[in-house]
């Protein structure tokens, strides 16, 4: 059974308030800060700082809490897998990035999921580093998304390669190019991910890969939403710098144009993350399969 104090810690770090958490625990508040006492005596460290309406875990306490989350969600694990393995029932949750939400990956989940009921599928888009964070705390079991983990204890598998270009409504003037030069983007009013998405980096990267800044180039507007962005280009509000993949769907259909940008190569990888003990290989491979049928669809 899991330690009651870890607990306990854990619903005190979420309501930032010993009472809270009792009552959330059906506790008293003196049995609930003797837990946290007994624990901190244990690890010999303080886990909170508190005082004058401030309530927030001290460095030491981060990597308690840290660690403390990822024992919960592995013995939670465990009780779900014996559970499962009893019934048969296999049991996956995937995060992945915004950019691979709007990919066929979902559509190959989908397929996969629905081809029984003995499988349930759940998807948690984030961003790169909480989904590595939650891969790391095994409160996932798989991570799609376009890097190369750099922890040792995670395993990668090559699922795609995919290219940025310049998406632009069908009516836009330099929708009859055959590509766009780096001249014209700089005229153009543009909507661009957010600073920390992988999207965005990879194009602020190139572009300083040729002497050129982001800072040369008139950003109107930032937004995380891939479909949001989409949306606004096909109204002819700006254009986008956005991974290929992303936009097969209104490519096929004829609702978006996508061109390459003269001397800016954004190449990049999408990768299956998982734990170096994960063991249900055959639902990998069956993923990977899924996809590439998908895949297939949009060539």
């Amino acid at each position: 059974m899991l330690d009651i104090k870890l607990s306990t810690l854990l619903s005190v770090a979420e309501e930032k308030n010993f009472t809270k958490a009792a009552e959330k625990l059906s506790l008293t508040q003196p049995a609930v800060s003797h837990q946290i006492s007994q624990l901190e005596d244990e690890l010999g460290v303080k886990i909170f700082i508190r005082g004058k309406g401030e309530f927030k875990p001290t460095p030491e306490g981060e990597t308690v809490l840290r660690y403390a989350r990822r024992i919960k969600a592995m013995y939670d694990r465990m009780t779900e897998e014996i559970s499962d393995s009893e019934s048969r029932f296999t049991r996956i949750r995937v995060g992945i990035t915004h950019t691979a939400e709007s990919n066929q990956i979902t559509e190959a989940l989908a397929k996969y999921g629905s081809r029984d009921r003995q499988m349930s599928i759940t998807i948690i888009t984030d961003t790169i580093k909480n989904l590595y964070a939650m891969l790391e705390n095994y409160e996932l079991d798989l991570a799609i998304v376009e890097s190369r983990p750099a922890n040792p204890s995670f395993n990668c598998l090559l699922l795609d390669t995919d290219y940025l270009v310049c998406v632009l409504s069908n009516g836009h003037r330099l929708s009859e190019k055959s590509m766009v030069t780096l001249s014209e983007l700089k005229s153009e009013q543009m909507i661009l991910r957010l600073p920390t998405s992988a999207t965005r980096m990879l194009f602020e990267a190139a572009l300083m890969g040729v002497g050129e800044s982001i800072d040369n180039f008139n950003v109107a507007l930032e937004v995380d939403n891939i479909a949001t962005i989409k949306d606004l280009i096909r109204k002819e509000l700006g254009i986008s710098i956005l991974p290929k993949s992303a936009c097969m769907d209104e490519l096929k259909k004829g609702k978006l144009t996508a061109l390459p940008i003269e001397n800016l190569s954004m190449l990049r990888e999408m990768n299956i993350v998982y734990n170096r003990d994960f063991s249900k290989m055959d639902v990998l491979r069956d993923i990977v399969a899924y996809y590439h049928d998908a895949a297939k669809l949009y060539d």
